[in-house]
């Protein structure tokens, strides 16, 4: 049994909030984003976020250690678009493993600092930007932009540079289309072999709207089904929703997982200027519900959120037990 399944097993685990949030914070330029490395790169870099890994990892690092002290037990690395397939918008292939060592090494040096409880750095992997169920061709349904095997091609690279940073965990994210998920899975469990170790690995999916499903069409169940044959840490939802529209579907999974629970939500929904209005107040006492209904293992947030709302989250979660769930189903 890994430290943090043992952790699982007594008390509900805090996961950090956003990083872009906390990014915008920062009164960022092109140069930022360039720095010396890339000062001559033909392509716009500003709003790349995972390049501020090399050329500003003082930010990083910095927002790292705010969540810490807010009481996040696992921060997620700087990563969400560390794949070829996502940097390709900038000509950036060449930068992705360098982008995913300093990503999970930042972490990781931030979750050494803390030493009064066991903390964990998530390897943040996101969804890429192209679907591999979806044609994006309204003429044309048979067509994909992205092949499965180019997608768990990209996945292994962002996985190898992960673990070489020193990350505990992988935390698939987002996940609007479960094949994409499942070529990340595979990329994984690939390198696993490779490496003859494996890490804990937590899923989390994004229900788009209100009909309760994903952009590729599955029901929270039907999420889990496709996902469970495999042997996960967690399975949640992050994203899209605010803490009282995700606990119907986060119900679901509850009641139907083998694995443990996560939840990150948005900080409510985003106003007419795309900004999220839910306080740290608010969004604990919605956030309180989970809790109380006994929803949930692992807890943070998402979209809007700051340090501030992990802390309050945090000061709650101490006083709640951790969902019940049988250890080690599948393993």
């Amino acid at each position: 049994m890994t430290a943090i399944e043992k952790q699982l097993l007594d008390r509900i685990l805090v996961l950090d909030g956003a990083m872009g949030t906390m990014i915008q914070r920062y009164p960022l330029e092109e140069e930022d984003f360039r720095g010396e490395r890339f000062a001559s790169h033909a392509s716009s870099l500003k709003g790349n976020n995972d390049l501020l890994n090399i050329t500003r990892p003082d930010i990083i690092f910095e927002i790292h250690k705010e969540y810490l002290a807010a009481g996040a037990d696992i921060i997620e690395t700087n990563t969400f678009s560390g794949t070829t397939i996502a940097q390709a918008d900038y000509h950036l292939e060449d930068a992705v493993y360098d982008i995913n060592f300093q990503g999970a090494k930042l972490a990781r040096d931030a979750a050494d600092l803390f030493i009064d409880k066991p903390r964990f750095v998530a390897g943040s992997i996101g969804p890429t930007n192209r679907t591999a169920s979806i044609s994006p061709d309204v003429n044309n349904p048979g067509y994909r932009a992205v092949s499965f095997d180019e997608l768990k091609n990209a996945y292994k690279e962002q996985v190898e540079a992960l673990m070489d940073g020193g990350v505990d965990v992988l935390l698939i994210e987002t996940v609007f289309d479960t094949l994409n998920a499942k070529a990340a899975l595979f990329a994984a469990n690939e390198v696993f072999e490779h490496r003859n170790i494996a890490l804990p690995i937590m899923i989390s999916g994004t229900i788009t709207d209100r009909s309760g499903r994903t952009l590729s069409g599955q029901t929270p169940e039907a999420f889990l089904i496709s996902l469970q044959h495999i042997k996960l840490l967690s399975i949640g939802l992050n994203c899209a929703l605010g803490s009282e529209l995700m606990e119907p579907y986060l119900a679901v999974l509850s009641d139907k997982s083998p694995f443990a629970v996560s939840a990150h939500p948005n900080a409510g929904l985003p106003n007419a200027f795309g900004e999220y209005d839910e306080t740290a107040e608010i969004m604990a006492q919605k956030v309180d519900s989970f809790f109380k209904k006994g929803l949930v293992n692992i807890i943070g947030g998402c979209c809007g959120t700051t340090p501030e709302h992990i802390a309050k989250i945090a000061e709650l979660a101490n006083h709640y037990s951790p969902r019940k769930f049988i250890h080690g189903t599948n393993s």
